[in-house]
Formats: structure tokens, C-alpha cells, sequence
């Protein structure tokens, strides 16, 4: 069962069906979705033609090249990876052909700092800054996995390290073969 909304394109033109969106993209946090919203070429509203009746996701849709994207955030308030996968659940089950899904945040989990056991006090692991893009792959450091550390996945040992027991899966290999050009394109200047 679902419930249908009239929301049209800012062009005016017929909304899209919900077949014709092959993009899901899941931002945890409100001002994540303003900038997934920033970055759409091309908007097509915040709702769809249709929705299932148990989706309880407000949506923003639109265009990004020749994907059609759709995009929502968790609810005010609630994080996690449960949040998560039942926001992505109901997504699916109003838009049925989304491909490629992503889950696109302000990267909290990088890690920032590690104590050196050399000299017992602490460096810095990476250098991630506002505005970078950080884009994982499988395999990462010889650790194997899909390129992704599920953060409640793992346990703690002696001295607080973190030490990951699961991975998520890895993204589909037309994502990791963008990635590829995109590095091409970046060392070659």
C-alpha cells in the first residue's frame, strides 16, 4: 500500500516515478543533508510521486549528472547503524530501483590522534580537513575487508585500542572503478 504526494520540479515539469531513481544517498545528520542537497545539479522536489506506507523518510530528489538521486536523513536526535539500516529499508521499499546507496557524513569516526609507544605521547594519523573528500576501499592497509570498519563491530584491548572483528561489504565495482579514475585524475595533477 502506499500513499501518493503532488510534489513537483522546480522546472514545473511531471515529477519523476520512483523507478527512475538509481541513487540512494543516506546523510546521518541534518546539515548533511544540505549539502547533499548543495550538490544536486538539478532538484526535483521533497517528496516522491508514491511512498510504501510503512516509509516513514522525508526525502529530498534530484539530479546529480545522469543519476537521479534520492536523499534522506536519520530522524532528529537518533544515530547508529539500526537508525540507519531502517532508514535505508524503507528507502528501498519506496524506491525500488536504487543501485548504488551511500551513506555520506562529516567522516566523526577518522580517527585523529594515536599514542606513540615510543616516546609514550601522541601524533597525528591523518590529515583530514573541513572540506576534504575521504573515499574508502576494500583491502585497505592489508586488513582485507570491504574498506569499511563497522565501529560497533569489534572489541577493545589492553592499552584502548580499538581492534575491528567485521567489516561492511565492499561497494560495488562501479564505484570502485570511479574511485580508480578519480585517482588517476588526482596524481596525475
Amino acid at each position: 500500500m502506499s500513499t501518493s504526494n503532488s510534489d513537483t520540479r522546480d522546472s514545473g515539469e511531471q515529477p519523476l516515478t520512483n523507478d527512475q531513481y538509481t541513487v540512494g544517498w543516506i546523510a546521518a545528520l541534518p546539515h548533511e543533508a544540505v549539502a547533499a542537497k548543495a550538490a544536486l545539479y538539478q532538484f526535483h522536489g521533497r517528496a516522491p510521486l508514491t511512498k510504501n506506507a510503512a516509509d516513514q523518510n522525508s526525502y529530498i530528489l534530484g539530479r546529480i549528472g545522469d543519476h537521479n538521486v534520492v536523499i534522506a536523513s536519520l530522524p532528529g536526535g537518533v544515530m547508529g547503524t539500526t537508525a540507519a539500516t531502517t532508514a535505508a529499508m524503507h528507502m528501498l521499499a519506496s524506491f525500488p530501483s536504487i543501485r548504488i546507496g551511500l551513506m555520506v557524513g562529516i567522516g566523526a569516526g577518522i580517527p585523529k590522534v594515536k599514542r606513540d609507544r615510543r616516546t609514550n605521547g601522541l601524533r597525528e594519523l591523518r590529515d583530514i580537513r573541513l572540506g576534504d573528500v575521504v573515499v574508502s576501499q576494500p583491502g585497505g592497509g592489508g586488513r582485507g575487508g570491504g574498506g569499511v570498519y563497522q565501529y560497533d563491530l569489534g572489541k577493545a584491548v589492553i592499552g584502548g585500542e580499538f581492534r575491528p572483528t567485521g567489516f561492511l561489504n565492499s561497494p560495488p565495482r562501479a564505484l570502485l572503478n570511479a574511485v580508480s579514475v578519480l585517482r588517476q585524475l588526482h596524481e596525475a595533477g
